[in-house]
């Protein structure tokens, strides 16, 4: 259960708060000029509350536990982040369906995230696996995953239909218990340097 409890998940840097309609004005503004990303697929303003009731129902069905990620140094709320394809009974997990506004992109924003909710994971829910995907052609997501420390584990090809119709083959990668500390000595590094 404790893969899928809404909790909040805070550090220097960000704060992890259960996602809520109050946040879809802050998140439309935090979505401008993320347009461009064909092979991600971002809100627009006029579909962020229908996004926010998306995420909220794969929650409520117990596939999901989704956050709005908001930096502590502006207060700003810049993204969105989830658990997905919550497995309980064998305790794994997916670390996806994010997004980072262009303005906290490339900055603690992200490493601040990933090391809250692979905590949480790891420490916490007692998983023996965390997975991430992402497009093939989404060159920058895969090398933030493998700058996480996680280990490509393959590619599904022609895995899913995009919105218009293309095919999309989906890069795979995860991080194991052993791993856990590597990794997050990884993270608290970056996190250090930035």
């Amino acid at each position: 259960m404790l893969l899928t409890t809404p909790t909040v998940l805070e550090n220097e840097y960000v704060r992890l708060e259960p996602l809520d309609y109050a946040h879809a004005d802050d998140l439309a503004r935090a979505a401008a000029g993320l347009e461009h990303a064909w092979y991600t697929t971002v809100p627009t303003a006029d579909s962020m509350t229908a996004d926010i009731a998306q995420r909220l129902q794969w929650q409520a069905n117990g596939n999901m536990n989704a956050w709005a990620v908001r930096r502590l140094d502006t207060n700003a709320v810049v993204g969105v982040t989830t658990f997905c394809n919550i497995d309980t009974a064998n305790r794994h997990v997916e670390i996806g369906h994010t997004w980072i506004g262009v303005g906290s992109q490339r900055t603690a924003v992200n490493t601040a995230c990933k090391l809250l909710l692979l905590t949480h994971a790891f420490e916490t829910c007692d998983v023996i696996a965390v997975e991430f995907r992402t497009h093939w052609h989404n060159s920058q997501s895969r090398a933030a995953i493998a700058r996480l420390g996680a280990k490509q584990d393959g590619v599904l090809r022609n895995h899913r239909l995009g919105p218009d119709g293309t095919l999309r083959d989906t890069v795979v990668f995860s991080i194991l218990p052993g791993e856990w500390a590597t990794v997050r000595l990884g993270l608290q590094q970056r996190l250090l340097r930035s």
